[in-house]
């Protein structure tokens, strides 16, 4: 029955899903207020439209949206928490968007428009399994509630608070989590890890004032030059990070997944071409995948000072700024890496110079089991969807809130992913491919029969 509804509502489901999107819930840009709050209030409306018991709770930010299915009358059914993200990246640079980004568009079996993958499309997939259940009269196995944000993309920060305020409340056996990507459109997968953060900014001061390059040239020193020497220092000729004690917490790969990621297929030449570089590069001694997935990085996101316009202004600029990212494995303290690197800084930065630093925060690592039973249970749901085992990777980029579920919520996490590499998240051109929206609406529903089952 389930299935044959989620077959024959199919063509709706998408029209909703395109409703959905067609919200500039852009969480960064303060414009885009209204429509976070108009999103918040079509989603309220809309889990409601089926059942759900809905609440819409305000914040210092956005609103966070907790629906929930009517309790199951068996006191030893498990519960199964549902996180997803209604916010969305900026669309910018909006030149190379082959469509407008908000106004979503079907083309080969995929749905363009921004928030198609990430993450509204991988959540709503959840959202329409359990109305198949409701509508169908089909008795739940388990109870769920949905935790929907309006702030991934900027932090989470009310969504913190919101959890360990109402850990209780929200506490549950399972947390479903889909805003992870698959290996490839043939290897459904389970993702067990996710990279840290650390944010900062740099700032090297210099002379009061841009001074002109010949008359002061050779008697002062170059802020965006001191800034770049500082910054490249901070990674050596191998590709690892010389920042004294940064590796002293790092928890090393195992051999099983060190194995396991080497039976993948993966093609560096492909890649390279995909990502539009001649090359790779990275830290010596490690593979591609083990460098995106299990090692910590030293990134430059962005670098700025003096004169940027057309044509050429001679001068030594006053100042110069770069904000860097480390991305930060199992057992690494975002806190603990702020200091050393700031500490290092700090100890080669020239006195020619004076040198500032700004933290923009960060997070944990998050590391969970690849063996739980609510993982067995995905892997089995995955199967029969699919059609073939799960493979069980790691993830480079990072989920804030997962180290916050972890800490305080207690449940197993499992993270299945619906998205592709090419989705062009946070990149122009953002998509989903149908077929896997199709298949996650199914996988999810047969998800919450295996974690009923395994009560």
């Amino acid at each position: 029955m389930i299935q044959e509804y989620l077959s024959q509502h199919r063509g709706q489901f998408i029209e909703q899903l395109k409703c959905l999107m067609r919200f500039p819930s852009v969480s960064a840009q303060p414009a885009h207020r209204r429509d976070i709050l108009a999103c918040a209030d079509w989603l309220a409306h809309h889990f409601g439209s089926f059942g759900l018991d809905v609440k819409l709770y305000p914040t210092k930010g956005n609103p966070i949206l907790v629906a929930r299915t009517r309790r199951a009358p068996r006191a030893n059914t498990p519960s199964v928490l549902v996180y997803g993200h209604y916010d969305v990246q900026p669309p910018e640079p909006l030149d190379l968007w082959k469509m407008p980004p908000f106004e979503p568009v079907e083309r080969g079996g995929k749905l363009f428009g921004r928030g198609a993958s990430d993450n509204k499309g991988q959540f709503f997939a959840h959202v329409k399994a359990v109305e198949a259940y409701l509508k169908t009269r089909t008795p739940l196995p388990v109870n769920v509630t949905f935790l929907i944000e309006g702030e991934e993309e900027v932090g989470s920060t009310s969504l913190i608070a919101f959890v360990r305020q109402r850990a209780r409340q929200l506490r549950a056996d399972y947390i479903v989590v889909s805003d992870t990507s698959m290996f490839s459109k043939d290897h459904p997968t389970i993702t067990y890890a996710t990279r840290g953060i650390a944010a900062m900014g740099v700032r090297v001061d210099g002379p009061s004032r841009d001074l002109h390059s010949g008359v002061f040239g050779g008697s002062v020193a170059n802020p965006v030059l001191a800034l770049a020497r500082l910054l490249a220092a901070c990674v050596d000729a191998r590709g690892r990070i010389a920042v004294p004690g940064f590796y002293d917490d790092v928890r090393p790969l195992q051999k099983w997944e060190r194995a396991q990621f080497r039976r993948l297929p993966f093609d560096e030449r492909a890649y390279a071409h995909f990502l539009g570089v001649h090359s790779l590069e990275g830290e010596k001694g490690y593979t591609t995948l083990e460098r995106r997935w299990g090692r910590p990085t030293f990134e430059i996101n962005g670098i700025t000072g003096g004169y940027q316009g057309p044509g050429t202004k001679t001068i030594i600029p006053a100042w110069g700024e770069a904000k860097i990212t480390c991305r930060l494995v199992p057992d690494q303290s975002p806190e603990k890496i702020e200091r050393l690197v700031s500490q290092y800084l700090r100890r080669i930065c020239p006195s020619s110079v004076k040198l500032g630093l700004i933290s923009h925060g960060g997070y944990r690592a998050f590391h969970g089991s690849p063996s739980g039973r609510g993982v067995r249970a995905a892997a089995v749901a995955l199967k029969r969807t699919f059609g073939r085992k799960p493979v069980f990777v790691r993830e480079g980029g990072s989920l804030p809130i997962l180290d916050i579920f972890k800490r305080h919520l207690g449940g197993e996490i499992i993270l299945v992913g619906l998205g592709l590499p090419d989705d062009n998240w946070h990149s122009p051109n953002e998509k989903m491919d149908l077929a896997n929206f199709d298949r996650g609406m199914l996988m999810s529903a047969t998800l919450l029969r295996e974690l009923g089952a395994s009560a």
